[in-house]
């Protein structure tokens, strides 16, 4: 079955190995053996002693195929003939679906819509009673929602990546919650990001404690699982320890070489890599690892059980929405970002619901020849010139000289660029861009895109108009570079390492420090929530006063939860180890 449109590959249920001192594309978290089982004829057995089972998960899991699989286990393996009743009977009929979500669709905005407020009993007809046929060996009640329909039965919950949601959804072999058949891809992902994750996210926060089996539901032929109490004392391990999530690889039309050529394991099939996706805590997932088998989860899992210990001093800020974000941006002979800017926060909470808005810094990882970064607004910068400018371009398909409007700085490897909400920017080519960012991660207004199709062959749709309602014109001139581009300074040495701070600006929710280790360092994460990456170096390791221990590559984005309080970071390259580090801010936190 040929569900995924994708050039990424499919995470395997073994462990491959470990590429060996370089940037590992499935970092996994041990969690001792025999602990995660693989394959559904060992599911149909762990639950084959049951009378009601309740099969719900994530959009865009293949029920019925989990259906036929485990009912020809439980009956050639086990005698059982099973009682099968779809969730889908219940749900409301798409018009009144269509109807439901209005509000929070966006109408005939391609991309944006506004957070919905919806929950998931809203999209069924709720039945007075469930109809279990009495006598029989077991009862199944299966499919997104299922766990509505019964508190008393045995709750397997099949989770899938969100990265793997789109791969299915551009194979247009899944559909938005409630809807007939699949629409075009863009219009599912807009749905999926303003109501389906949503309204899911709301549901799987209502019945995780009642998970009675956790599975990985991404292979469909091949689904590794594992017991809930297993998996709830697992995220407690990883709450105080450090821990990478699973980052993947987009290509682009501005991307560039860089991932291609330094990263190991991708698939080089490819025109280009434009993004790693190294931290989006609402898509990315986490891999465990037991005895050489893998599975992995959705990070919300996480923040739902264990946000107290992972964000420490700004938990009651946050609730369960981690609120920081990295990825790279490769532009390595590839071409420039589109001319772009971010919501302000009052317009982002209007207009879209978000409780805080996306504002950037650009880290640069590395750079090449002539790299440069567009940043603020020349000096003489008129706003009606502009807007002209923009409209007739996008109007009669006619070249910007952008530099007419938009200031342009040369970049160079460890420069830090400042981009709070409503400033006008966008990398240059032949740069590898470590974005630092707020979570909100899709709302990007593009106010000129180069002329250049998306790799679709389709025009990027730009958004000229909640770019100007947005864009700060005092963010110009001799200003940029005295506030916009950071001075880091040293602001404390101890034997065998020192540390820098890079000062953000003054209205960003997070600020940036990087420490500089020639040997080691014992630190304390003083209850804050450390992001982290290796920007120069070619390994470190971290142990913990828990006893964990994890080893970082150049490039490798990780985590330190506030919880694992004290840790050291050993240097075991000859060159000195320069580490990111980002956190939230303590005025972000609730008093």
């Amino acid at each position: 079955m040929d569900f995924r449109n994708t050039t990424q590959y499919l995470l395997p249920s073994a462990r491959p190995l470990k590429p060996g001192g370089r940037y590992d594309i499935y970092p996994d978290f041990e969690i001792g053996n025999n602990m995660i089982h693989r394959g559904v004829k060992t599911l149909a057995g762990a639950i084959s002693a049951e009378k009601l089972v309740i099969i719900d998960g994530f959009s865009g899991v293949f029920f019925d195929l989990v259906r036929e699989s485990i009912d020809s286990m439980l009956k050639s393996d086990h005698g059982i003939s099973a009682v099968w009743i779809d969730s889908t009977r219940w749900l409301r009929s798409a018009e009144e679906i269509e109807d439901l979500i209005s509000p929070f669709a966006g109408g005939d905005d391609p991309l944006f819509g506004s957070r919905c407020s919806l929950q998931l009993t809203d999209f069924f007809v709720m039945p007075v009673n469930i109809p279990c046929p009495p006598g029989e060996d077991m009862t199944i009640i299966y499919g997104t929602g299922a766990a509505l329909f019964s508190r008393d039965g045995f709750l397997v919950w099949l989770d899938l990546p969100k990265n793997e949601v789109q791969f299915r959804s551009r194979a247009g072999k899944i559909t938005n919650l409630g809807a007939p058949v699949p629409y075009a891809p863009k219009e599912m992902y807009k749905r999926f990001y303003f109501i389906d994750w949503v309204v899911l996210n709301r549901h799987r926060e209502s019945v995780v404690n009642r998970i009675g089996i956790f599975a990985d539901a991404q292979r469909p032929d091949d689904i590794t699982w594992m017991r809930g109490d297993d998996f709830t004392k697992s995220l407690a391990g990883i709450a105080e320890s450090p821990f990478r999530v699973r980052p993947w690889f987009e290509p682009g039309t501005w991307g560039g070489s860089w991932i291609k050529d330094k990263i190991a394991g991708v698939n080089s099939e490819v025109p280009n890599y434009a993004w790693s996706f190294e931290l989006i805590a609402p898509e990315n997932g986490i891999i465990l690892s037991s005895s050489g088998i893998l599975l992995e989860f959705s990070f919300d899992f996480l923040m739902i059980l264990n946000s107290k210990e992972i964000l420490g001093h700004c938990s009651e800020q946050f609730g369960t929405e981690f609120p920081l974000r990295f990825d790279f941006l490769d532009t390595f002979g590839g071409g420039n970002l589109s001319i772009q800017c971010h919501p302000l926060p009052g317009y982002m909470k209007d207009n879209f619901g978000e409780n805080f808005t996306q504002e950037e810094s650009y880290y640069i990882l590395d750079a090449g020849d002539n790299a440069g970064v567009y940043l603020g607004f020349r000096e003489d910068i008129d706003r009606e010139r502009f807007r002209d400018a923009l409209t007739k371009s996008l109007s009669e398909n006619v070249a910007i000289d952008i530099e007419d409007f938009v200031l342009r700085h040369p970049s160079h490897k460890h420069d830090l660029f400042l981009i709070p909400s409503g400033t006008v920017h966008g990398s240059g080519k032949n740069n590898l861009v470590l974005e630092i960012s707020s979570t909100p991660y899709i709302f990007t207004f593009k106010l000129y895109d180069w002329l250049r199709p998306d790799l679709d062959g389709k025009p990027r749709p730009l958004n000229i108009e909640r770019g100007m309602e947005n864009l700060c014109f005092g963010r110009k001139g001799e200003l940029v570079p005295e506030e916009l581009i950071c001075r880091p300074y040293l602001e404390k040495e101890e034997t065998g390492w020192k540390l820098y701070h890079l000062p953000t600006h003054e209205t960003q929710l997070y600020d940036v420090q990087r420490y500089h280790i020639a040997t080691s360092a014992h630190l304390d994460t003083g209850n804050k929530c450390l992001v982290m990456n290796l920007v120069q170096g070619n390994g470190i390791r971290i142990e913990c006063a828990n006893g964990r221990m994890m080893r970082i590559n150049y490039a490798e984005t990780f985590i330190i939860p506030a919880a694992a309080g004290r840790f050291t970071i050993i240097n075991e390259s000859a060159e000195e180890a320069m580490i990111v580090a980002v956190f939230v801010r303590d005025r972000y936190t609730k008093t």
